[in-house]
């Protein structure tokens, strides 16, 4: 059995309408504990869309279209449409289910979650994908019985070997990610460059307040697409000047890496433009 968690960590054991497996929790059954094995299990049902050429596939449209699918639920229902088998074989790559980093992080959380360990997905900053920049990523974090481990579930051994990753990904060291909210702090206090956040040709400080707010949802039961937008993610959106919304956006990001839980609901829950519209969760699928 887990070791009980602290009451503010425990609320990473109850499942979102996000993580829940629902009707296909029964693929759940005879998953194993083990972390590594955990990881291992995930890797083998997911491929990256945009790392697939890297193994010698080119997704077809359907499958690009997978990196749609909001729910868990629905991401098992897609593995095991494309193959029957249990979650523990790994399927060949043309019968994956094709998704990005926020599906493996919260995928793992899913599981971990249903095995009674606390565990949430992080949007935020991948330092080992390029030199000197922060690529937008997501990443798994589980409480061990004493702290939070991060974990990038990502990175098998193809993508550790084309990266050069010489670290440990089932336990990151600090730094190596960089939650949303600690980029924005560095960015408005620190005097980081928020041109050195991004992915693509996107990049910015806006880009880093989109997965702020991503970061705090995802804190508050809804782990939401990498594109989905609301609230102040938009300039145009809510009262007062653009510096008020930036000074409550500094509050958010502190409680955040302060680790703050009654703030980070609080936050959530009362000030405009940080919530999301439950249309759009009802609405995932």
């Amino acid at each position: 059995m887990p070791t009980p968690a602290p009451q503010e960590v425990a609320v990473y054991i109850s499942h979102t309408r996000i993580t829940d497996p629902g009707s296909m929790s029964a693929a759940y059954r005879g998953l194993p504990d083990d972390i590594e094995d955990l990881v291992q299990v995930t890797q083998g049902l997911l491929l990256h869309v945009h790392w697939a050429q890297r193994y010698g596939v080119t997704p077809s449209e359907e499958q690009k279209g997978h990196v749609q699918a909001r729910l868990v639920s629905r991401i098992l229902e897609i593995v095991m449409d494309l193959d029957g088998s249990p979650l523990t074989i790994p399927r060949p790559l043309e019968r994956r289910f094709y998704g990005n980093c926020r599906d493996y992080s919260v995928l793992l959380s899913s599981i971990l979650r249903s095995k009674g360990v606390p565990a949430r997905a992080r949007c935020g900053f991948g330092t080992y994908f390029r030199p000197d920049h922060y690529e937008d990523h997501w990443v798994c974090e589980y409480w061990n019985g004493e702290r939070w481990v991060v974990v990038d579930a990502q990175l098998d051994e193809l993508q550790r070997g084309r990266l050069k990753v010489d670290f440990n990904t089932l336990d990151l060291p600090k730094g190596r990610f960089v939650n949303a909210s600690e980029g924005w702090l560095r960015c408005r206090e620190g005097g980081e460059d928020p041109d050195k956040f991004g992915i693509f040709d996107m990049r910015g400080l806006w880009f880093i307040r989109g997965n702020l707010l991503r970061e705090l949802a995802a804190c508050n039961d809804a782990e939401m697409l990498p594109w989905d937008v609301w609230g102040l993610m938009t300039d145009d959106i809510g009262d007062g000047s653009l510096a008020e919304r930036y000074a409550l956006l500094d509050r958010v990001a502190r409680a955040l890496v302060e680790g703050d839980e009654a703030k980070i609901t609080s936050l959530y829950r009362d000030e405009p433009g940080l919530s999301v519209p439950k249309e759009m969760i009802v609405a995932g699928q």
